[in-house]
Formats: structure tokens, sequence, C-alpha cells
């Protein structure tokens, strides 16, 4: 088939299911009847300009970033990793301790992760208060962040 039928299954797929790898895409494209090889995929990837993003089931997926959506990239998340003491939910606040200096840049990094249902983020010198409309996000939203650390 076609170059421009199978980038245009390609786009489908993403925007309808949460494709982490390449190897899944290649099987849901394969399930589609397109006989593709890897090479094939990868260059597609680099055509149509997909990144990976975090989902909000806080795992990656392709995805082409439309105004509302923005780049994490690994040096975000690197210094995610390096500065954050601890985060941890009360009631329908989640609090993050950082070292002190950083609040500012990992309230940032925050606003790029599109968590579900966040009302908005302040931080301090080493803290960063996000605020929920319930208990259940502000419980998902620790989760999340707790396995950008692992």
């Amino acid at each position: 088939m076609a170059r421009s039928s199978r980038q245009s299954k390609i786009l489908e797929l993403i925007s309808t299911k949460e494709i982490e790898t390449q190897e899944e895409l290649a099987r849901e494209l394969k399930n589609a009847n397109f006989d593709i090889t890897q090479a094939t995929i990868s260059r597609d990837i680099k055509e149509l300009g997909l990144t990976k993003i975090l989902s909000s089931s806080g795992k990656y997926k392709y995805a082409i970033l439309g105004s509302e959506q923005q780049v994490v990239s690994n040096k975000y998340i690197n210094i995610f990793k390096e500065c954050v003491i601890s985060v941890k939910s009360a009631l329908n606040l989640t609090v993050i301790k950082t070292i002190k200096g950083m609040g500012m840049s990992v309230c940032s990094f925050i606003d790029k992760l599109n968590l579900t249902e966040l009302m908005g983020a302040t931080y301090g010198d080493d803290t960063v208060m996000l605020v929920f409309p319930t208990t259940t996000y502000a419980s998902e939203a620790v989760v999340t962040l707790n396995q950008l650390m692992i």
C-alpha cells in the first residue's frame, strides 16, 4: 500500500490508542493489513514528526504535538529525578518537596505533563503545590509523579 495511506493509518492509530513502542505500532499496522518493516516505521515516525509524550496513565505514547500538548524531554525528566525529594498528597493537594532552589523548575516541568484535572500549581524555593478538584485526582498525580522517579 502507498506510503500516504500507511502514514494516515499511523496517525489514526496514535490518536485512538496509546502506542508506546515501534514494535507495538508495527503490530497494529500488521493487524490492519500493512506489510511493514522496522526501518519503514522508523522513517515514518521521523517524517510525520511524531514524538513521545507522557499520557494521563503515566506512560509514554507517540503523538503529534498540537498547541495544547508540550514536549517532555528526557532532560526535564532527569532534572525532575535529581531534584525531587518526595511527592505526597494531602486531601485534594499534591505536595512535592524539592532540593533548595528547584521549586520553579519542577513546577515548570509539571505544567508540561498535562496532569488530569490539575487546576493550578504554585511553588516556593523547595516546594511545589498542585491543586486538584478531588482527593482521587491528587492521589493519581502522586502515583504518576512517583513513577517518573523510577
